[in-house]
């Protein structure tokens, strides 16, 4: 009961933070790891939550009309290849590899965050054709779509800073379609991993109840607030995950 206590807040926080910018999986997947799930079971088990929570701010976006739909639909196929091939590449990585993989996600996502400091607010914001923006997101969501099969942690951060950066989309746009992309994503990895056995289903549904409620706020702010919200939350995700490197991963 204890770790139920500890986890599910801590998913909670995870889902309002990764409705609004991505990264929730770095807060997510060390709280698996310190319920003393194995690795494997940890990242299946936070797929678990994170799909289900996930797939409540994809709602939201689609109702709000923050989803382009043709983008959305190729990139949701790319990423769901990516993944397929990401989480088999996964079962075959030691633990021990696993649980050091953010030591090299982080310097990665923090050079992208500081360099990119508009996250969508720069004049240069619609500039491309539709048509390059779809081969952006498209490679973005296979490419990601592998690492969030493979780890997860930070893979809704990097499609946003490449969604912003790169396909020049306005922020809530770039936000809607990281969270279809990440959804499909997350749906095939998970597929893959509940095949191989390694979901802990008793702490991964009740961990989705508190993801889900994180989820719902969270995408309620992005939508009323976008760009004012975007920045200073993935700059606390890379602090809280600054503050678990330095403690010793």
């Amino acid at each position: 009961m204890l770790l139920y206590l500890i986890v599910c807040p801590l998913v909670f926080l995870a889902g309002f933070v990764d409705s609004i910018a991505g990264g929730g999986g770095l807060i997510s997947l060390p709280a698996f790891f310190f319920a003393g799930l194995p690795a494997h079971v940890a990242i299946g088990t936070n797929k678990l939550s994170s799909t289900l929570g996930t797939s409540v701010s994809t709602a939201r976006y689609f109702k709000q009309g923050f989803v382009p739909v043709k983008m959305a639909v190729c990139s949701s196929v790319a990423a769901l290849c990516g993944s397929l091939i990401g989480a088999n590449l996964s079962l075959l990585i030691s633990e021990s590899v696993i649980r050091h993989m953010m030591i090299v996600v982080l310097p990665v996502v923090a050079f992208y965050v500081l360099k990119n400091k508009d996250f969508g607010e720069s004049r240069q914001t619609g500039i491309l054709k539709k048509e390059v923006q779809l081969l952006i997101s498209m490679g973005a969501g296979f490419v990601i779509g592998i690492y969030d099969g493979l780890y997860g942690p930070g893979t809704g951060t990097f499609l946003l800073l490449i969604l912003t950066g790169l396909a020049k989309l306005p922020v809530t746009e770039a936000s809607g379609l990281t969270k279809v992309i990440n959804l499909s994503s997350n749906v095939a990895a998970l597929i893959t991993f509940i095949i191989h056995g390694t979901v802990y289903y008793p702490l991964g549904l009740a961990a989705a109840v508190f993801c889900i409620a994180g989820h719902y706020i969270g995408s309620g702010m992005v939508v009323s607030n976008g760009r004012k919200i975007v920045r200073p939350v993935v700059l606390c995700v890379l602090v809280v995950l600054f503050i678990k490197v330095l403690s010793g991963n």
